[in-house]
């Protein structure tokens, strides 16, 4: 045997382990949903369920993170990240989740799973990357997902509520801003770092907005602390880390594509845990979505763009 035969022989394995970690982290963030409904159909307020959620995830991703001396050197560098990526993390997770209220667990899913198109919309308007042919034909399929998921307006076809609908496309939309944003802030610190600030002033900023409006209620059901550990442990930061090993092997686009298991096993859990059928529209507009994120991170030679 060759070494070129026994190098890919290896190589073989690793890129499906890395295959296998990134499609367990999609499931487990494909999860969040569904464990907050369970959480909050319990009696737990969805601000409380998520700040114990970010308080126990940012405790095990500072340890993982490097511990205090890490955080106090870089302290001046987290600030930022504390105050913006997790002030807007907050923002995404309330917004997205509250839509839970008023849309099914699946539907949610797919319309915040349309994030990549808006950061293609965003980047052609910022004038930052050409909107190409095949750009442009993810964007319409997104768009085309959509439609057929909550029905065209005027048309009666819609079975969601409006303002659960509003609430995950601004939750994607925010998310397609805030990618570029953790990017920049991000840049030159360990990951498992700039998630310990990410994570942390999540946990603050939800604190803060449950204590105003309720305060916290310590005794909850076992269910709920069940549900809360869930998030924080497996939801955020297992997937965090598999998710980080996966992209290391197998490069952004592999990973981005292997992802788009994440709204379908969503869809299915929720359909099995909370009873919410898996309506067929929903199916078909959540495949047209997960074409569209495929469409834009299959490279080709040749891109022509067809606005500048």
């Amino acid at each position: 045997m060759t070494d070129a035969s026994r190098s890919e022989g290896a190589a073989t394995p690793a890129v499906g382990r890395a295959t296998l970690l990134v499609a367990f982290s999609a499931c487990c963030f494909g999860s969040i949903a569904t464990l907050v409904t369970v959480a909050t159909r319990a009696g737990a307020r969805l601000s409380e369920v998520l700040t114990w959620r970010y308080v126990i995830a940012a405790v095990l991703l500072a340890v993982i993170g490097g511990g205090a001396s890490a955080i106090r050197r870089e302290a001046r560098r987290g600030l930022p990240i504390v105050v913006l990526a997790g002030g807007g993390q907050a923002v995404i997770a309330g917004l997205s989740l509250s839509a839970l209220r008023y849309i099914p667990a699946a539907t949610m899913i797919f319309l915040f799973y349309t994030y990549p198109a808006w950061v293609t919309v965003i980047s052609a308007l910022r004038g930052k990357e050409a909107l190409t042919g095949r750009r442009l034909l993810a964007l319409v399929l997104s768009l085309a997902g959509i439609g057929v998921m909550v029905g065209l307006p005027g048309t009666g076809a819609s079975s969601v509520a409006t303002l659960g609908v509003l609430l995950a496309l601004a939750s994607a939309l925010l998310y397609a801003l805030y990618i570029p944003m953790i990017d920049r802030l991000g840049r030159g610190l360990p990951p498992a770092l700039t998630a310990t600030f990410t994570t942390a002033g999540a946990a603050v900023i939800l604190g803060v907005a449950a204590a105003v409006s309720g305060g916290f209620a310590v005794r909850q059901p076992p269910i709920v602390w069940a549900m809360t550990f869930g998030l924080a442990v497996v939801c955020t930061v297992i997937a965090f880390i598999c998710f980080l090993r996966g992209l290391a092997a197998i490069g952004p686009v592999r990973t981005s594509i292997i992802s788009t298991v994440e709204p379908f096993w969503g869809a299915l859990l929720a359909s099995v845990v909370l009873a919410q059928p898996l309506a067929a529209r929903t199916l078909a507009g959540g495949i047209l979505v997960a074409a569209a994120v495929i469409i834009l991170n299959v490279p080709q030679r040749v891109d022509t763009p067809v606005v500048a």
